[in-house]
């Protein structure tokens, strides 16, 4: 007979070591060891037995799999189109960010065209349908049910009169009973997820699962975990704001890092078509230390204002403080400002803000970072009714970005009248202008002499450094 062995797994990145211990080794996380009963398993398969595999040619056609569209254009958007029967995806995001309420509007909107159920593991039926209530989908027809158990589900789920489209809410509520371990742990989270993944693939259901976040940000649970569903969108955004970003970090069937934007209202989550227009709607001209970025997420350009606050510091160790954006590119710019263009930050507190709650990762940032430093830094706005975009090299060139065209086309759609972007070195043709003014800035240096007054340099401790 087998003899079982135990192992420690921890919670929160599912390392597993041979001893317990305080500390995971692998992510940092204290006291996340948690004590696993493994049955120990043959060394090696024996020779014979199996079932040969049979092969097919690569050039073959395959019958292309129709979709079922939501109606909720920002969501299909993320998707690649709309949800693919016999698919897994997986949403994770903060409490309360409005995870079950998008879900539970998907199903009703799916609910006329296709069968819908929604498996809560954290609230009763009642809670489900006062939300329903709220957000005015109360007569749609979606099956709803309150369970744990995914023997339960399964057997549901394998029935001749199975539902199309099924949400669990979420996975790290469910368990599987032949296993000794509590909810949420590694072991159950995985088992669970992989018996429903498996039988929605079987049958041909849309398999829609809520996942928890660590404190970082990551989906709690196992990392193999978004390693088994076909895709995984992660919700964005700050409680106190009423914007909401879906983002796609893994789709394999349709584009990756998509995001959909919603605004959160008395009635639920309302998708934004232009969302540019919303994240400028407070904005204010002529101010120092703004700027509009003319960025793209996925797909779509999107239009959003980068604010900067340069201030003395009180303290031996000026503080950088980054929200939206990634604080080594900062730690970057303000180097490159510092050695390359001869601009004195030493000494002073930076504070960098994306506005809208949207957190931005490309490159094509730097530019607009380094006009809203240097524009908060000399009192001189960022000219008027301008968009920038362009990456920053660590020896002070403005390298180009791409889709520049479609960036251009969109601040000209909001009524935006010149450009800050990088020289074009486009052979035997011209870059297009979208309709706008456009300012090639070619180094770094170009810029820091557009947001300053030659007489202000013994102010902000200006040097002269050759370029």
């Amino acid at each position: 007979m087998a003899k079982s062995t135990s192992r420690y797994v921890c919670q929160e990145c599912g390392s597993v070591t041979a001893k317990w211990a305080g500390k995971c080794d692998a992510c940092g996380a204290w006291n996340t060891l948690v004590e696993e009963v493994v049955e120990a398993a043959p060394k090696g398969l024996k020779p014979g037995g199996g079932r040969r595999i049979n092969f097919v040619e690569l050039a073959g056609q395959s019958k292309e799999t129709p979709r079922r569209i939501t109606g909720i254009g920002e969501f299909d958007r993320v998707l690649g189109g709309g949800l693919v029967p016999g698919s897994a995806t997986l949403i994770g995001g903060d409490p309360g960010i409005g995870k079950s309420t998008v879900l539970l509007q998907v199903v009703a909107g799916l609910s006329g065209t296709c069968r819908c159920a929604y498996v809560s593991g954290e609230e009763a039926v009642d809670q489900v349908r006062m939300r329903a209530q709220r957000l005015g989908v109360a007569g749609a027809s979606v099956g709803l049910a309150a369970a744990t158990s995914v023997r339960d589900i399964v057997s549901s789920l394998e029935a001749a009169d199975s539902p199309d489209v099924v949400v669990i809410d979420s996975i790290q509520t469910m368990y599987v009973d032949a296993l000794d371990s509590a909810p949420g742990t590694v072991a159950q989270v995985r088992a669970s997820a992989q018996e429903l993944i498996r039988v929605a693939k079987k049958r041909g259901i849309a398999l829609l699962l809520v996942g928890h976040v660590t404190k970082e940000g990551a989906i709690a649970g196992p990392r193999v975990l978004e390693h088994m569903v076909d895709t995984v969108l992660y919700f964005e955004g700050e409680r106190g704001h009423q914007f909401r970003i879906l983002r796609g970090v893994k789709n394999r069937f349709g584009p990756t890092d998509e995001i959909g934007v919603f605004e959160m209202t008395e009635g639920g989550l309302m998708e934004v078509t232009n969302p540019s227009a919303l994240f400028l709607s407070d904005r204010q001209d002529d101010i120092s230390g703004a700027c509009v970025f003319a960025g793209v997420e996925g797909t779509r350009p999107v239009l959003v204002e980068i604010q900067a606050l340069i201030a003395p510091s009180p303290y031996g160790t000026p503080r950088r403080a980054v929200v939206g954006w990634d604080g080594n590119r900062l730690a970057m710019v303000t180097a490159v400002l510092e050695a390359r263009c001869g601009v004195s930050l030493a000494g002073n507190d930076v504070f960098l803000n994306v506005a809208g709650g949207l957190r931005v990762s490309e490159p094509a940032a730097d530019l607009a970072v380094a006009a809203a430093l240097l524009s908060s830094l000399t009192g001189v706005p960022v000219p008027k009714g301008s968009v920038v975009f362009g990456e920053i090299g660590l020896s002070a060139e403005v390298r180009a970005v791409t889709q520049a065209e479609a960036r251009l086309k969109e601040a000209a759609k909001l009524g935006f009248e010149k450009a800050l972007l990088p020289a074009s070195r486009r052979k035997g043709g011209k870059a297009l202008s979208g309709g706008l003014d456009l300012v090639e800035i070619s180094r770094l240096h170009d810029l820091v002499d557009l947001l300053h007054d030659p007489g202000d340099d013994a102010r902000i401790g200006r040097r002269v450094v050759a370029s």
